[in-house]
């Protein structure tokens, strides 16, 4: 399998918009800065996304990007196979004919596709935020 740069940018784009998940539009050079992403890739990783219903925009000074649905709603394999094609989520030179490891790269895919379409946004939201607070610094005087 091979995620594309393009793919893993619009992973933390969405998961930028959830961790937020804010009523108000999040502008799109204030996820850029905070994700390390150029900012005129992220307008077409945003436009394409949009465009498959997973963030909606608002145009205008107050204007911005956020979730088309609750963070609950969308999985890490919905914007993949946006960004990616439904092919892009499959292992990276796999031969089409039946060999000795057919079988074996088939529940590969199967295993990484079930991970990608059960992990929605609000679960990575809940687990970084646990991280976080398991990260405590420990100060001693």
């Amino acid at each position: 399998m091979h995620i594309s740069q393009k793919g893993i940018y619009a992973v933390e784009a969405v998961f930028d918009l959830a961790e937020r998940n804010s009523p108000e539009p999040v502008r799109i050079a204030d996820i850029a800065r905070r994700r390390n992403i150029p900012q005129k890739f992220l307008e077409l990783i945003l436009a394409s996304l949009k465009q498959a219903g997973l963030v909606e925009s608002r145009r205008g000074a107050e204007g911005g990007y956020l979730l088309a649905r609750p963070p609950e709603s969308i999985t890490v394999g919905d914007v993949l196979r946006v960004i990616e094609g439904a092919s892009g989520l499959r292992m990276e030179g796999r031969q089409q004919e039946e060999n000795p490891l057919s079988d074996l790269w088939r529940q590969v895919d199967e295993a990484v596709t079930s991970v990608l379409d059960r992990t929605t946004f609000a679960d990575l939201v809940r687990a970084w935020r646990d991280k976080q607070a398991q990260a405590v610094p420990y100060w001693e005087i």
